[in-house]
């Protein structure tokens, strides 16, 4: 995990997120405190527990964005989860503890990752000892009798010097195109297999039982070498790999710098706050919150690969709350959220920074990709404001959707020109100006026409 400070934190955050200072600090303090737990002997470490955060904000300001960035820079165990997807236990649908379990399989596809990379090169050497072994087969059984002009030491220590001619061709991938023969074994996915009959939830020890008793299953495949070596090479690393120790490191490290996005958790909130006394679906919300609360409170869940406790993930809350307020959660569970932290409505010139600063900006990504085509685009003075003031127009004419109108007003902008560059590059047009002018002309008709822009922006 980067032991990176709040400040570096909200700069890298700053690269991608336009404004929303207040909650690029409270995420970026948080992260920091979990490395400053990981510094303090074990019985204080214990007593200190994650701060949650709770961010308030309308939709397209940037709250979903800055948890996948976060995802990208703690380089720790994450997932963002959708709160509405879940259902009180006893009903039809995933339950809150299927999020412990879904971190917890992140983790080990990470720690998974990270040994595969060091014993790398002994599965490459293996799996190449192989290929030599379809190409060339050793010799089984009894010495078969020579001619009585070669020796039987003459005729090995030829046969080596062309298993080592044939090792210096594959390794340096003269042979990567040549077709072999090789039988793989595998084992269906039983998350797969079973996934109309919810296998995640179902008791761990049964789970393992029918992964058992699942047989595998072998197929015999023609492919090139190098199709091969890629195959071989994973059968190798998953022989060198420790299970065992993957999955105490995993759950380690799910328990300890483990972070989980709870997304719309305002959709679980019940208006009017005790929503349990009614019917209909406040009794479904009430049920989840009371599910969540001690997942996170702290409390140990049960695995397929062993008991999680909950006390150290942090967990990071979002909601628009347009129809209801943080007040409307359960008294318990807001009092685990003790951050709340509001994202500011986009304007205008947000708009335009949006379109010009960030490094994935929308219209370097229109260039990019026109590029491929081998047509140069460039933004003349006032295009990239016409497509901001547009944006923004569409947003207080209809729903405002924040940013992401940015991207459905980009994409109008350029729809006739991404459907014909492959032909006016062919006809020799290499070059394309985005002008303030083009760009109303594409979409201002459609911002006019209400009914219409309902159904296109």
């Amino acid at each position: 995990m980067q032991n990176l400070t709040p400040k570096q934190i909200v700069s890298e955050l700053d690269k991608y997120i336009i404004g929303q200072a207040p909650a690029k600090r409270a995420v970026a303090v948080a992260i920091r405190n979990r490395w400053r737990r990981r510094q303090l002997d074990s019985a204080m470490a214990h007593e200190v527990y994650p701060k949650n955060i709770i961010m308030i904000g309308p939709t397209g300001v940037g709250k979903t964005e800055i948890a996948r960035r976060l995802a990208t820079l703690t380089g720790a165990p994450f997932i963002k989860v959708e709160a509405s997807k879940y259902t009180e236990v006893g009903y039809h649908g995933r339950d809150v503890e299927s999020m412990i379990r879904d971190l917890l399989d992140q983790a080990i596809s990470m720690v998974r990752k990270e040994q595969a990379v060091k014993v790398e090169e002994k599965a490459t050497v293996a799996a190449n000892d192989r290929i030599i072994d379809l190409l060339l087969p050793r010799s089984s059984g009894p010495t078969q009798p020579t001619t009585g002009m070669v020796g039987t030491e003459d005729s090995e220590e030829r046969r080596e010097h062309t298993r080592q001619r044939l090792r210096e061709q594959v390794v340096s991938g003269r042979l990567d195109d040549r077709e072999i023969e090789i039988t793989l074994s595998h084992k269906p996915a039983t998350s797969v297999m079973f996934a109309n009959m919810g296998l995640d939830q179902m008791d761990p020890d049964m789970a393992n039982v029918f992964e058992r008793l699942i047989p595998e299953q072998t197929k015999t495949r023609r492919m090139t070498v190098a199709e091969a070596r890629r195959i071989l090479t994973e059968q190798e690393t998953d022989k060198l790999l420790d299970n065992e120790k993957i999955t105490t490191e995993a759950i380690a490290r799910t328990q300890e710098s483990g972070i989980i996005f709870l997304d719309e958790i305002d959709k679980i909130a019940t208006p009017g706050g005790e929503g349990g006394r009614q019917g209909g679906p406040d009794v479904s919300r009430q049920g989840v919150q009371r599910d969540l609360l001690p997942i996170v409170e702290g409390s140990a869940v049960t695995t397929r690969y062993g008991v999680v406790h909950t006390d150290h993930i942090l967990f990071v809350a979002a909601g628009a709350f347009h129809s209801s307020a943080v007040s409307d959660l359960m008294p318990e569970l807001q009092g685990r959220f003790p951050i709340r932290v509001e994202l500011s409505a986009l304007t205008r010139d947000d708009f335009v920074r949006i379109l010009t600063e960030p490094g994935n900006a929308l219209t370097r990504q229109q260039q990019e990709l026109l590029g491929v085509e081998g047509m140069t685009v460039t933004f003349e003075p006032g295009a990239v404001e016409a497509i901001a003031d547009l944006a923004a127009q569409a947003n207080t004419l209809l729903e405002n959707i924040g940013a992401r109108r940015l991207m459905t007003v980009v994409e109008k902008v350029f729809e006739q020109v991404n459907f014909d560059a492959p032909e006016l590059v062919a006809g020799g047009q290499t070059a394309f100006a985005v002008t303030a002018d083009f760009v109303r002309q594409q979409v201002a008709s459609i911002v006019k026409d209400e009914d219409l822009s309902r159904f296109v922006l």
